[in-house]
């Protein structure tokens, strides 16, 4: 039996053929279409009795060896690339489902997620449940006869709740469903849910896979009876990302593991430090003795994360004051950086949720979204400190 290599090898070591130019680094593949050595092999090709490329929409070396990584590294078979992280969960979910369908998923969801499920899907006659992704009995009270498909994202955004990815993984076997999970947050260095019984993982690869803010991505990865579905969905509605992105991307996964060892270590500096303030009142982060999932966090992720949350007394008013007055920190939606960056879920990411949508998955007024990066942590808890001091009186 052949040896898995460790992580950081099959990061830096997985590639494509080299080409009869024998370069080092792997090329762009910047052409829509490819050629044919003759007239039979177009059709073999055609037919998928031969492998190869066609059409950059369909495949292309440089998107190919993107997903052969993430595949490698999230323990699975095959997988598809896209523009966008949405465009990854929208493929996840509609490639599977059909008019009358029903689909369990936990409350605590990206925005455009929470749209997709409960405005775009519901006018094709796709039904839902949410559950609290904390309390797993609600999870098999939910299923229905005609529930196909139980998703998550974990951990949650920006809650930092966590979903018991083996009980929701042994319940979606149980039941005949798909288990999809986002793991936008964790990545394949700290979390791995094929282990646990996931059916597609789901990337947005804008954001840690990436970690320079550079650039647009997804990725969908499954077994390949699983993936063929999503496949067949993409070639012919076009999410497709192109060859550059998925050249940068590559490039950016052999650097991950090293990125999210210091992403992790400074967020759990930080989240200590925020939590033993005076000037804060709650404080999130996965491996912290205080998170009331701490225990789960530790047996299925390596590392807690780059995020941390916490809420300043004084509402929405404070937070917007805080927020203007870091100097150092990034203010910006994205997340997933080198630079450490500073959101505002209830006035941004989330602002389209209700109140009442809000309040059910622990958006405050008063919540703060740090998505720690890569600075020295003193830098970072002194910009933080500062602007928690100066955001105290208007």
């Amino acid at each position: 039996m052949k040896k898995r290599k460790k992580f950081e090898t099959i990061s830096v070591r997985t590639q494509v053929k080299r080409s009869s130019q024998k370069e080092h680094s792997v090329p762009i593949f910047a052409t829509s279409s490819f050629v044919f050595d003759n007239a039979e092999e177009a059709r073999a090709v055609f037919a998928d009795e031969k492998g190869g490329n066609i059409y950059s929409r369909y495949s292309n070396p440089n998107n190919d060896e993107f997903i052969e990584k993430l595949c490698l590294m999230e323990k699975t078979e095959d997988g598809e690339s896209t523009a966008t992280g949405m465009a990854a969960i929208f493929l996840a979910l509609t490639s599977h489902l059909k008019a009358g369908d029903h689909i369990v998923a936990s409350r605590s969801l990206f925005s455009s997620t929470h749209q997709i499920i409960t405005n775009i899907l519901p006018r094709w006659g796709i039904t839902h449940t949410y559950v609290d992704i904390r309390k797993n009995p609600e999870w098999e009270k939910a299923i229905m006869p005609q529930t196909r498909l139980l998703f998550t994202e974990t951990p949650s955004n920006p809650g930092l709740d966590l979903c018991d990815l083996e009980f929701v993984g042994k319940l979606a076997k149980k039941h005949n469903c798909l288990f999809v999970v986002d793991n936008c947050f964790a990545t394949p260095y700290l979390q791995t849910p094929a282990d646990f019984g996931a059916n597609l993982i789901c990337h947005s690869a804008t954001k840690f896979i990436d970690g320079q803010g550079r650039t647009l991505g997804g990725a969908i990865v499954g077994p390949k009876n699983i993936i063929k579905d999503v496949r067949f969905m993409a070639r012919q509605t076009g999410p497709s990302l192109s060859p550059f992105n998925a050249w940068i991307l590559s490039k950016s996964l052999e650097t991950l593991a090293v990125r999210m060892e210091k992403h992790c270590s400074n967020a759990a500096v930080l989240a200590t430090y925020l939590d033993k303030s005076d000037d804060t009142e709650i404080v999130k982060y996965p491996f912290l003795s205080s998170h009331p999932q701490v225990k789960l966090a530790r047996k299925q992720m390596r590392y807690g994360g780059a995020l941390v949350t916490f809420e300043l007394e004084g509402g929405m008013k404070r937070c917007i004051r805080f927020l203007d007055k870091l100097s150092m920190i990034s203010l910006t939606s994205n997340l997933g950086d080198t630079r450490t960056t500073a959101t505002h879920p209830a006035s941004t990411t989330h602002s389209k949720l209700s109140e009442e949508e809000r309040k059910a998955v622990g958006i405050t007024d008063g919540l703060i979204r740090i998505s720690v990066g890569l600075e020295h942590i003193d830098d970072i808890i002194e910009d933080i400190q500062q602007a928690i001091e100066r955001s105290k009186k208007a």
